[in-house]
């Protein structure tokens, strides 16, 4: 037995014992593994701050245990009832990523002082300003605003674009345009930048069994990284010209980070799948990480030699349809997929040789594709340390709350 597989079968008979009081389905986090993982965040991050991407995390309790430790400070959050919620409960630093047309909560946002001054709410548009003005239903709190630099890089004339279609703002003059726009605007503070270069930060450059196409990954991230570098610079230079009272310009992501805190421009990083290491954060050169959330199925059927079946399991994660999308079965390690069931909605078949040792109600554990997504399956998470569960947690869905 390798040293890879030892760890796995140790690591898969400590889950057991710890969660033996326990009926599947049942999610876990490693938090041993969780701590680990958030040091080797920090130390990437090389004394700049840590903002936790909360989408990433969905449990209060966790993203209190992360944020309680050195070099983290503040969440990004994904959307405004969230954030509303986040800053209700004593976070008092949370940026909203994304744009919002959520009126109900502008109006909350602005009649708030307290809201007004925790969270931060992000605009790529003069549309956005006006949707929060004609929102404010007489309130009149100043609200903290963010904007987001484009980072897709583009090649070959402009013909070729790689990267999230996420802000128009792509160039410092167009990104300086609105900062003005803001300054002019009364009811409104421009406080922050941002840019998320997804297309370094979150996509693999080593995967397995794809050679040639790893390399043409890895020598797109070299060129986007030196391009990005560069017109960011150039785009906080300009808004700083407009805002002198900028407070942050938040960059990168889990694959990206010892890169992007590189960057003199850059004052704080944005992370969070690198707390967890879901299964799509195996294919790095820059890092790795040790899974610490994973979540068990039962075995309720045995239909023949080298086969057994789980309860559901079917829990595929966002983005662009494929097999990357499906949870990993990791323990024990060797079982697959049946290529005509895949992971099913009710049923999952599995084969391979560790079948055959598997007993109806025995434990398959998984690691979700994605970090986050695992919580909108579960209410609780038991927290694993050692071979004990030392405590149980809500998710956001434990709490009540599915925000999208």
């Amino acid at each position: 037995m390798t040293a890879r597989a030892a760890d796995r079968a140790a690591d898969r008979a400590r889950y057991d014992r710890a969660t033996a009081h326990l009926d599947a389905p049942v999610a876990i986090v490693d938090l041993d593994a969780f701590d680990a993982n958030a040091d080797d965040l920090v130390r990437r991050a090389a004394g700049k701050p840590i903002r936790v991407a909360s989408k990433s995390v969905r449990c209060r309790a966790l993203l209190e245990r992360v944020l309680a430790r050195d070099g983290f400070a503040g969440i990004m959050s994904f959307t405004l009832a969230e954030s509303l919620w986040l800053a209700r409960s004593g976070f008092d630093d949370v940026l909203l990523a994304y744009p919002s047309v959520d009126r109900a909560g502008f109006a909350e946002l602005a009649a708030d002082p307290k809201l007004a001054a925790s969270v931060t709410v992000m605009v790529d548009d003069p549309a956005q300003l006006r949707l929060i003005d004609d929102a404010r239903n007489g309130g009149t709190e100043e609200v903290r605003v963010c904007l987001e630099l484009d980072t897709s890089f583009r090649t070959l004339g402009g013909r070729v674009r790689i990267g999230a279609l996420r802000s128009p703002l792509h160039s410092p003059v167009q990104v300086a345009a609105l900062a003005r726009a803001i300054e002019r605007r009364p009811g409104f503070r421009l406080v922050g930048v941002m840019a998320y270069e997804g297309h370094v930060a979150g996509v693999g450059d080593a995967v397995e069994g794809h050679p040639a196409r790893s390399r043409a990954v890895r020598m797109m991230q070299t060129a986007a990284r030196k391009e990005l570098a560069a017109r960011r610079a150039q785009t906080i230079g300009a808004v700083r010209a407009v805002a002198p009272g900028l407070e942050f310009v938040n960059g990168g992501g889990t694959g990206s980070v010892q890169h992007t805190a590189a960057e003199r421009a850059v004052t704080e990083i944005a992370a969070g799948s690198g707390l967890f290491v879901p299964r799509l954060f195996d294919n790095y050169t820059s890092f790795s990480g040790r899974p610490a959330a994973l979540f068990a199925q039962p075995v309720v059927r045995r239909p023949g030699a080298g086969t057994v079946t789980v309860l559901g399991g079917g829990y595929p994660a966002s983005g662009v349809a494929g097999t990357d999308r499906s949870p990993e079965p990791y323990l024990p390690e060797g079982l697959r997929y049946d290529p005509q069931e895949g992971a099913g909605e009710v049923q999952t078949p599995l084969h391979g040789p560790p079948a055959d040792d598997l007993l109806i109600g025995d434990k398959v554990w998984f690691r979700h594709a994605k970090a986050g997504e695992l919580c909108e399956r579960f209410e609780i998470l038991h927290l694993v340390e050692g071979d004990r569960v030392t405590g149980s947690v809500p998710t956001y869905r434990g709490e009540g709350h599915t925000f999208l």
